[in-house]
Formats: C-alpha cells, sequence, structure tokens
C-alpha cells in the first residue's frame, strides 16, 4: 500500500503541475528587483568594496568543468592570473561528486537515446560517434595531465567497466540487433558483442539472468571499452595541481552577487564571503560561470544579450544502492535499459557498477524527483526567480509542450518505495529492500531555449552561452556533461579566445596534450586506434 504523501510532498504536485502560474507569479516581482538593481547596488556599502583585484579570469564554480577551463588556460598561457570562486567550502561539491552522477564514461556504447530508430527502421549513430569522439577527446587529455603528475594512480579516478544495453519484448530486441549491425559495420563500434542467448547472457551479467529472467526473451549488446569515473576526483586531482600553481587562486566559501560589464570591456565582479559578510570587488578580462544549476540566474545578471530568453527547468534524481556486499560483487557492467514510449531521456534505467574511492559499489536508478532549487544546496525560490520578461515566454512555451514530462515527474514523485522496487526488479529479480538504500543524487537544470515555432523547447543536452565580444561565456544544461568536459571547454576556448587559437604556440601546445586534436576520430581509424591505444595504456583500461 502506497504511503500518504507529506505535505512537502504535495507542495511540490502543486507547484510542479503549477509551473506556468509560478513563472506568471514571478515576473513582475522579478522585474521590480531588476528595474531597482540599479539602486541596490548603489546602495552596497562602499567599505565592502575596499578590496579590489584585478586579475584575467575569473572562474565561477569548482567543478570539473572550471578545473578543466583553468587547466587549458595555465597550460597554454602560464602567465594568465586566475581567480576560481565557489560558493560551498569544498571542490567538486554539486553536480561533479561522485555520488551525485551515475559515473558513467559517457561515449555512446551503451545509452541507447544517442542512437534513435528512425521511421523508416533504421537507425541513426550520428549522434553515438559525436559523443565517442569527445570522450576519446576527454580521454587523452586525462592521459597527457597524469603523465604530467596531476592525479595519483589512475585507478583512482577511472576504471574500465563493461557498457551494456539490455532490452526485452520483440520490438525492442529488433531495434537493439538493427543498433548492433549498424554500429558494428563502423570502426569506432567494432568491439561490440550482441546475444539473445540467456546462457551468454548469464555469464554477461549474472545478477540480472536469475529468476523469472531466466525465461524471459531478452538481448543484449556488451562493450568492454566502458568506463567507469569519479568525476569528483578528477576535479580534486586538477584542483591540487592549479593549487600549486603560480597565479591560480582558490576561494572557498564565498559567492558571486553582482557582475556587470563597463564601456571598456572588463568585467566587474562583487564576491561576498559566507562566513564573514565582508564583499569584495574584481576587475578582470574574462568571465566562465561553470556553476552548473546556478549559471542561469548568474547569465540573467550579467545583463548579456546573447543571455536572453534562456530558461532552465530542474529536474533531481535518486539512486537505489546497493548494501549488500556479496550482490555487489556478482556483478561487473553498466547496464542501460532503455526509456519508456513518452518518457524522457533523463529516465533510462541502469544498473551501474561504481568504483568510488577505492571501493566497488552498485546503484540503480536513476528516479526522478522534482524540486525548484538548481542546486542541490541552492534556494527553494531558484526557479520562480529565475523567471524575468526576457524568458517567461520561452518558459510558458516549454510548459506548454512537455506534458509528458509534467506527468513523469509527478508519477516519479508519487512513487512508494515498492513502486521503486519493482523497478529494479526488471534488472534484478529477486531484489530484497533489505539490500538497498534510496540516496539523494544531484539537481539537474535543463536548458529550456527559446523557438519561433513553440515559443521554449525543452534541451537535454549542454549549451554554451558567449557574448558577442567573447568576454563572458556560461555553460548551461546537464547530460553528457561531465563527461564532454574537455571538448566543451575547447568550444569555449574557440569562442573566447580565438585569435590565441590560431597561434602557432597554442596549435602546438593543443596537439601535445591532444594529439587527436583538429581531427575526427570517427573518419581515420589507424588515429583511433594510436589514440586509444596510448590513453589506454596510460590509464591502464581494457583494450580490445
Amino acid at each position: 500500500m502506497k504511503k500518504p504523501l507529506t505535505r512537502r510532498e504535495i507542495l511540490k504536485l502543486i507547484l510542479l503541475t503549477s509551473m506556468v502560474q509560478v513563472a506568471q507569479v514571478a515576473t513582475p516581482y522579478y522585474g521590480v528587483l531588476n528595474a531597482n538593481a540599479g539602486y541596490f547596488a548603489n546602495k552596497r556599502n562602499k567599505k565592502d568594496l575596499a578590496e579590489k583585484t584585478e586579475c584575467d579570469v575569473v572562474l565561477i564554480g569548482a567543478g570539473v568543468m572550471s578545473a578543466t577551463l583553468a587547466v587549458f588556460l595555465k597550460e597554454l598561457s602560464p602567465g594568465l592570473k586566475i581567480e576560481i570562486i565557489e560558493r560551498l567550502d569544498k571542490v567538486a561539491g554539486e553536480s561533479s561528486a561522485a555520488w551525485n552522477n551515475a559515473g558513467t564514461g559517457h561515449s555512446a556504447l551503451c545509452e541507447l537515446n544517442y542512437s534513435p530508430q528512425n521511421p523508416d527502421g533504421t537507425v541513426d549513430i550520428s549522434k553515438a560517434i559525436k559523443v565517442m569522439e569527445q570522450f576519446e577527446v576527454s580521454k587523452q587529455l586525462w592521459s597527457y595531465l597524469n603523465n604530467q603528475g596531476y592525479f595519483g594512480p589512475a585507478h583512482t579516478f577511472i576504471n574500465s567497466v563493461p557498457h551494456m544495453s539490455l532490452v526485452w519484448g520483440d520490438d525492442n530486441i529488433s531495434y537493439l540487433r538493427k543498433r548492433y549491425e549498424t554500429m558494428a559495420a563502423v570502426h569506432p563500434f567494432k568491439a561490440i558483442k550482441y546475444s539473445e542467448d540467456p546462457r551468454l547472457l548469464a555469464e554477461w551479467m549474472p545478477l540480472v539472468m536469475r529468476g523469472k529472467n531466466l525465461n524471459r526473451k531478452m538481448a543484449a549488446s556488451r562493450n568492454e571499452l566502458g568506463t567507469d569515473v569519479n568525476f569528483g576526483e578528477v576535479t580534486r586531482g586538477l584542483f591540487r595541481h592549479l593549487a600549486a600553481t603560480q597565479d591560480v587562486t582558490l576561494h572557498l566559501n564565498q559567492e558571486v552577487r553582482h557582475l556587470h560589464q563597463d564601456t571598456m570591456q572588463y568585467w566587474h565582479v562583487d564576491v561576498k564571503n559566507k562566513k564573514t559578510g565582508d564583499t569584495r570587488h574584481i576587475k578582470t578580462k574574462f568571465v566562465f560561470i561553470g556553476a552548473g544549476g546556478g549559471s542561469l540566474p548568474l547569465l540573467e545578471k550579467s545583463g548579456i544579450a546573447e543571455g536572453q530568453g534562456y530558461g532552465g527547468f530542474p529536474v533531481g534524481g535518486q539512486f537505489l544502492v546497493c548494501k549488500n556486499q556479496q550482490l555487489i560483487e556478482k556483478h561487473h557492467a553498466k547496464v542501460y535499459g532503455k526509456a519508456s514510449v513518452g518518457s524522457p531521456p533523463m529516465s533510462v534505467p541502469h544498473l551501474d557498477s561504481r568504483v568510488i574511492d577505492g571501493k566497488r559499489e552498485l546503484i540503480f536508478g536513476p528516479y526522478a524527483g522534482f524540486s525548484t532549487r538548481f542546486l542541490k544546496k541552492g534556494s527553494a525560490l531558484d526557479l520562480p526567480l529565475s523567471v524575468d520578461i526576457h524568458n517567461i515566454k520561452t518558459m510558458l512555451g516549454a510548459g506548454a509542450h512537455n506534458v509528458p514530462l509534467t506527468r513523469y515527474l509527478i508519477g516519479q514523485v508519487m512513487q512508494s518505495d515498492e513502486d521503486r522496487l519493482n523497478a529494479l526488479r526488471d534488472f534484478v529479480p529477486d531484489a530484497r529492500a533489505e539490500d538497498w538504500q534510496l540516496t539523494n543524487a544531484g539537481q539537474r537544470v535543463q536548458v529550456i531555449k527559446k523557438d519561433k515555432a513553440q515559443w521554449g523547447v525543452l534541451e537535454f543536452g549542454t549549451e554554451v552561452v558567449t557574448a558577442g565580444d567573447g568576454t563572458i561565456a556560461a555553460l548551461l544544461g546537464a547530460s553528457p556533461g561531465a563527461s564532454t568536459a574537455v571538448p566543451i571547454m575547447l568550444e569555449v576556448l574557440g569562442k573566447c579566445f580565438k585569435t590565441q587559437m590560431k597561434s602557432a604556440d597554442w596549435l602546438a601546445k593543443l596537439t601535445q596534450m591532444i594529439p587527436s586534436y583538429g581531427q575526427h576520430l570517427a573518419s581515420d581509424p589507424a588515429l583511433l586506434d594510436k589514440t586509444r591505444a596510448w590513453t589506454h595504456g596510460v590509464l591502464d583500461l581494457t583494450l580490445v
């Protein structure tokens, strides 16, 4: 029997089903704040702003994105002075933290949403190829940095874990077979395997192939090139090295309150110390907003025209974590299923082997939740206060055209413990409640973009927003996120440091750091094999 909803859960449902009303109520309030922003800025205590800093770069947020960009900039231009601002008391405290994400090295080996089926029955793997190439680039930078002493042993942050796709039902099996045939025909995915044989499936995933699943018609694909990544440890490794680098300063427990650009194209950033209450002022040439769910409000505060019209919709995540060590040892793979018809990509169920802080773990999920917070440690007012006169039309359009998402989230919020356990039993047929514990993962803010036809559309990827003069950039969105931090930060460099990226010095250094830089791995089998052999050797990963 389902437990009755608590008052908090009822409130969440009201907010979720009334997103449009929330936007309408918040807009005039937020408009008043915008109209009076100058007044409040002028009222700031001048004494608080007595401490002034000048630097070349300000990075907001101490997650894997800012860490990656800081490393790129210091490797390419060692003389730069960089200030990094983080509102929490530690780095990698939000989306980059190991327990706040699934740890999948997203390379399209098992994620079926990257290879959709066309109306004519064929399978489109173009996005899968792009995602694969992006992760290969990430592995190349990590290998270079590992050789430079940025990290400890590679197994502390990346480990080989087979990636599998699992389906049941005739239509899904037919789709997976066509996907396998399409992927096996191209060089990047040639190592993929496929089977409908219960005996082989039992060898691949013994924990799954027990009980009712022994007699269930199922199919799976498998690729030994898959990885599990502790992005929190990646981030900490990068910051440990940056902390010992000249002219790089990391400030914890500090929060950006205001930012604006002057007529000389310098950015002025006001930062408040959350412990002392003191405020300081930074003058800088370039700002990167890599604050995860906190990026949208900061982008709005910047006032740049390119940032107008964007909205965000927060989605929380939960996982069941296995507490039974015997079960953990019986499963060694990341097994991704297929989202139900009409469900968003975020709903793809997966049973994941993890390696966190040197210990084997096993998780299942995700279960979505709804909160108006943009960050796990954010404010309940984040969503309503993100609505302004520039994005209300976008928000209304997205709300009207994403009723299935609303229904999905309502269903997720209303799930009982038994409902969650039943979802797990599709993957672990004899799962017992006492072996699993529900834990909250990170908050994700899905991007809402302007659209002429629909006013606003909800995006499930990542979005880099840059000013026309290249002096500020912001990263919005979620999946595949951290796995593609390296190519995403290369995109930021390409948009904001155009002249330098074309210089001989930067090109030579980039090629040293990323041997395939500027080339397409999918169309060059020899280069792909060469770089994979190098990265898998340095990172001690399986190579097939």
